[in-house]
């Protein structure tokens, strides 16, 4: 199976629907798995769809192959743009390519880089009591491991 053929199949449904395409993985049997978002919803129907778009575009008595259309988890990487778009205003947690892991609001999203905010307790010279202490971080991607939702139980 060609990706690109799969990714041009999809492409006019996505754009009709507000969904975009995160990932399109083939293994080495044709095991295809689609992964796609949107900035409001996925449901049920739109997996239903794209399945039925991949299995009339291509012939399976030609190519036999496996079909699994998924949404994005919460528990997954950003793997393009959107997503981080998609994030604006809300938690994520960074994971930098040093190690450092940071749970913050994602406030901004530009071509190559992030900016997030967040308030940790620290402690300030002459003070005995720990303050509440504002940042913001502008980080490029190339320095970013991963980045996902950060869901918070609490």
């Amino acid at each position: 199976m060609d990706k690109s053929k799969i990714i041009s199949a999809l492409d006019e449904y996505l754009k009709r629907s507000n969904l975009f395409l995160v990932d399109v993985e083939i293994s080495q049997e044709n095991d295809i798995e689609i992964t796609i978002d949107s900035f409001e919803r996925v449901d049920i129907e739109n997996c239903a769809e794209i399945s039925r778009i991949v299995d009339s575009s291509f012939n399976r008595d030609e190519q036999d192959y496996s079909l699994t259309v998924t949404s994005a988890g919460l528990d997954q990487p950003f793997k393009v743009s959107q997503q981080y778009q998609k994030y604006i205003g809300n938690e994520v947690e960074v994971i930098l390519k040093t190690g450092i892991k940071r749970v913050a609001t994602l406030t901004m999203f530009e071509e190559g880089s992030i900016q997030l905010q967040w308030t940790s307790l620290e402690k300030i010279e002459g003070k005995k009591k720990r303050e509440r202490v504002d940042h913001s971080q502008t980080i490029p991607l190339d320095q970013i491991k991963s980045t996902k939702p950060f869901i918070n139980f609490k």
